[in-house]
């Protein structure tokens, strides 16, 4: 259903609203249709593809810049801070300038950067690239989420995101493969050169395809101090922060794998770079197809009932995950069967929790989403650098932090639902 913003509901004293009307239509992709849903999935995407297409690359770069694990992991991290600081201000923006014109700054902006990243002669060097390439990506996957919330609402919009994660969970499934491949043939650069070239796709379909969606263009100064009331404003609504949390330990888990897994599946288990590719990818299968069922399982028990379902996985990924490693058969099954049950509960609880957290606030979507990201990414950076840091432990690094997030999420979802009992 769109969403119509004539009415004032949920608009408080100081939001200033140019008009109330709902965003005109007028180019070439429509709501409710799988066009526009694809394009969403691809810029939302970028971010995911920015880290998953370089991962089988790691121990390549770590030895072309006489470099250590711990070191070239803070690549990672590095992109991470970058996206958490852009998303304070992707939302914002858009919220007062447009989401076209914001989108379109960060995409080129993230070809700029990639093409840094390709030409990086040293670790320090690639570091500093990949923050500037993080304030890029981060544009993107805010005001993916922000045009969904403009269009849509309830129910509707959970199903968005999650068409929205499915097809965008095909970018981590193929691109480690791609990118182990294209590291194999032409070197490590070959993978930020191909992400240049996709920003500058995007950004053309950007301009031919993608409608004006803001309901309308908030007038209030755009500063630093007007960032942090919108923030505290959103922060003050408890469901919200329930919801944050799910979505910081949901991805944190998942951050986990990322930033450690081709340092333990190759470094440990002595797997290929392709061979890497491939195991990622079923990962990323698995995330896509706990998205799909979740299109299927909120019409029948509902968005947190099958939050509640996408957490259980995730906890029984992460337990059986620290019991592989208990049981130590030498084998990389041992982590990758526990991480595809763990994606497939992300695939379920992270779209549904996205689309929860800005249900209450059509007025401020983009800030919202810059808020949820900004948790979000900050929390998966710690998380990253505490992994690279006790790679010296081997999986366990690993494991643990999923295992525990995964627990943690669940817990979430409990609170959560006491909550809503309390309420009128």
């Amino acid at each position: 259903m769109l969403l119509h913003c004539s009415s004032r509901r949920g608009i408080k004293a100081g939001t200033k609203p140019v008009s109330q009307r709902a965003p005109r239509i007028t180019s070439v992709l429509k709501p409710d249709t799988l066009a526009l849903t694809i394009l969403l999935a691809c810029l939302a995407g970028l971010g995911p593809l920015s880290t998953d297409l370089y991962l089988p690359s790691l121990p390549a770069i770590t030895r072309a810049f006489h470099s250590d694990a711990a070191t070239v992991q803070l690549t990672l991290s590095a992109y991470l801070i970058g996206f958490a600081a852009g998303q304070i201000f992707h939302g914002p923006l858009s919220d007062r300038l447009g989401r076209k014109p914001v989108l379109l700054a960060g995409l080129i902006g993230f070809v700029v950067a990639s093409i840094l990243c390709a030409a990086s002669i040293s670790v320090e060097m690639m570091i500093g690239a990949r923050v500037l390439q993080g304030l890029a990506a981060s544009g993107p996957i805010v005001l993916a989420r922000s045009v969904a919330r403009d269009l849509y609402e309830g129910p509707r919009a959970g199903r968005e995101l999650a068409r929205i994660g499915a097809i965008m969970g095909l970018i981590p499934a193929v691109a480690p493969v791609i990118g182990g491949a294209l590291s194999v043939i032409w070197g490590w650069p070959s993978g930020f050169e191909l992400q240049a070239a996709l920003g500058v796709l995007f950004a053309v379909a950007v301009v031919w395809g993608l409608p004006e969606t803001v309901p309308a263009k908030l007038t209030t100064r755009f500063s630093l101090k007007e960032i942090l009331r919108d923030f505290g404003e959103l922060l003050g609504h408890k469901g919200f922060r329930l919801h944050i949390s799910m979505q910081a330990a949901t991805y944190g888990g998942l951050f986990a794998f990322i930033s450690g897994s081709s340092f333990v599946l190759q470094g440990l288990y002595h797997m290929s770079e392709v061979g890497y590719g491939l195991a990622f990818a079923s990962g990323a299968c698995c995330f896509v197809a706990g998205a799909l069922l979740t299109q299927h399982l909120v019409g029948r028990i509902g968005m947190e009932r099958t939050v509640g379902v996408g957490a259980a996985f995730m906890t029984a990924g992460g337990l059986l995950a620290a019991l592989g490693q208990i049981v130590d058969t030498g084998y990389p099954q041992e982590m990758i069967v526990p991480a595809m049950i763990f994606m497939a509960g992300v695939g379920m609880a992270m779209p549904l929790t996205q689309a929860s957290a800005l249900m209450p606030f059509p007025h401020k979507a983009g800030t919202a989403s810059s808020l949820v990201g900004f948790v979000q990414m900050t929390f998966a950076a710690i998380v990253g650098t505490a992994v690279g840091h006790f790679l010296s432990f081997g999986a366990w690094s690993v494991v643990l932090t999923m295992a525990v997030l995964g627990l943690a999420t669940l817990g979430l979802h409990f609170q959560l639902n006491a909550w809503r009992r309390t309420l009128p």
